[in-house]
């Protein structure tokens, strides 16, 4: 790590937080993102991000630092943060919480349900044992909280070794950064070498990858039978193959009514299966409103990709997601494996079998490498990436 970068953006801080405390005459949030949006004539955006990617200390080291308000680059328009409050406080309108030891007809069938109307699930009973959940939980966790100086040896915004930690993959295209760290692992289908993975995590990692496998499998040959197609057709597409895993450490933070953790958005690939510790944040949109998807101890979270809703012609929905600025003082951590198209230059579009007179194809083909490319230079952000390869009827 740069000491001099580091010690520049923490200068770059204290004068943050030196201002701030000069002005408590303008104490509301509204002034405050007044402020942050419109700025002073001094305010370089650009050069506070790249002063702070350069410094590689994430924002996990600008919590050890001792800030008490959060740099501008991470305050976000009013517009993104007005509605942060879920739509849902007493509960209704729950994501579904499927057991998978029941009856596979009767499974299928909520499974299949649960993609077409939510895009969301969480699955109880998926044979793996709570003892690799929390090591995985574990292991991730401690990556992070190790000092910076061991952490920014794998800072980058390439993945090309198959290992890349970094706050935010969009953080030099978004409007405003958001507040979490991303560990991110190649699984699939050319792995990253073992001994270039974080030693304090690389055997869980590589444990929770042949977990993930084997329930992804299961997940998509029951999903495949839910819209009357053969269980391995996904498989068949290679869709098990190509695998990322984001592990997400969302720190305490100072001010979260200014910031996000993760803003809106759709997950680009096939399937996402998520491990979540039991620390809340992650929302997702249903009929206009946002919805709290509580954790539940033992379970995963399962959602369907863009990819998938374009498989299926729209008979199962990608829906925007989102996770809220960490209020609490332990962390949460979220891992993610994302399950894409190991072949990255066939074509994908609708499934013939799901295309007829009565419904034709809503969207036209194209290889996956393409759909990742445009994903890669825009910011995060809602559906525009499925919805820019529509076709209009």
């Amino acid at each position: 790590m740069s000491i001099s970068l580091a010690s520049n953006f923490f200068t770059l801080s204290s004068h943050i937080r030196t201002r701030s405390k000069k002005e408590k005459a303008q104490p509301t949030t509204a002034v405050t993102q007044m402020m942050a949006a419109n700025g002073d004539i001094h305010y370089d955006r650009a050069k506070e991000v790249k002063q702070f990617d350069e410094s590689k200390i994430g924002v996990k080291g600008l919590v050890d630092s001792g800030i008490t308000t959060i740099p501008r680059i991470f305050i976000h328009p009013t517009e993104t943060i007005s509605d942060l409050k879920s739509s849902n406080p007493s509960g209704s309108h729950s994501i579904p919480v499927i057991s998978l030891s029941g009856d596979r007809s009767s499974v299928v069938d909520q499974i299949r349900r649960a993609s077409a109307e939510f895009g969301f699930f969480q699955i109880i009973n998926h044979g793996i044992s709570t003892d690799v959940l929390d090591r995985t939980v574990a292991a991730i966790r401690a990556f992070n909280e190790q000092p910076t100086e061991v952490k920014a040896q794998y800072y980058r915004r390439d993945i090309g070794t198959g290992v890349a930690f970094s706050t935010n993959f969009d953080l030099y295209h978004s409007k405003a950064a958001s507040w979490r760290d991303t560990l991110q692992v190649r699984l699939g289908p050319t792995p990253a070498e073992f001994d270039k993975m974080p030693e304090v995590c690389r055997r869980e990692v590589m444990e929770w990858d042949r977990e993930v496998v084997r329930l992804g499998e299961a997940l998509m040959g029951m999903m495949c039978e839910g819209l009357g197609l053969d269980a391995g057709r996904l498989k068949e597409l290679t869709c098990l193959e190509g695998r990322i895993m984001a592990s997400h450490y969302y720190p305490y933070c100072p001010q979260p009514e200014l910031t996000m953790g993760l803003t809106p958005h759709t997950d680009p690939g096939v399937l996402t299966v998520v491990l979540q510790n039991q620390v809340g944040g992650l929302q997702v949109k249903h009929d206009g409103a946002w919805l709290d998807l509580n954790p539940v101890p033992g379970a995963l979270v399962i959602n369907v990709g863009d990819m998938l809703q374009v498989m299926s012609n729209d008979e199962y929905k990608s829906v925007e997601h989102r996770v809220a600025g960490n209020p609490c003082r332990e962390a949460r951590v979220s891992i993610a494996v994302f399950f894409n198209p190991g072949d990255r230059y066939s074509l994908f579009g609708p499934l013939p079998e799901l295309i007829s007179a009565e419904k034709p194809a809503v969207y036209k083909s194209f290889t996956f490498d393409e759909f990742m490319t445009r994903f890669f230079t825009k910011e995060l952000d809602g559906k525009s990436l499925i919805n820019f390869f529509k076709l209009s009827h």
